[in-house]
């Protein structure tokens, strides 16, 4: 299993919105790294929901139910989605800044890349955030 962190805009798509909805096709990436890395999800991998924007924190936990396909709603085969699932909220949003105060998180793309809205989370810092979250 790997673990991705998601980014959206609470505004237009919100973790609550993915609890209402229990599922939802996860599109409108369009950056090449981003859509990289989501060529990369999996069936069974989890993905932090991240909201941008006022919040600027990681609020959920989900999961990819079906992994990287071309996006049915765009006739460009490079654009891709994945379908995922709400699975946890977290006890307490974990901030960016306090992200970006911990120097375990100075290689982090959340920290390094920000424009990214899809990318990698190692497995240490994944337990880390999930801690940093009451989890």
């Amino acid at each position: 299993m790997n673990y991705w962190l998601l980014k959206t805009e609470p505004g237009d798509y919100s973790y609550t919105d993915l609890e209402k909805d229990k599922r939802t096709v996860w599109d409108g990436v369009g950056n090449n790294q981003a859509l990289l890395f989501m060529r990369s999800m999996k069936k069974g991998d989890q993905a932090f929901v991240y909201h941008t924007g006022k919040e600027k924190a990681i609020v959920g936990i989900a999961e990819v139910v079906r992994g990287a396909y071309p996006d049915p709603n765009e006739d460009d085969p490079k654009l891709v989605v994945v379908d995922i699932k709400a699975k946890n909220r977290l006890q307490s949003n974990v901030s960016l800044a306090s992200i970006k105060a911990d120097p375990d998180f100075v290689d982090f793309h959340l920290v390094r890349i920000s424009r990214l809205s899809a990318m990698p989370v190692t497995s240490k810092l994944w337990k880390k955030i999930l801690a940093m979250g009451g989890k």
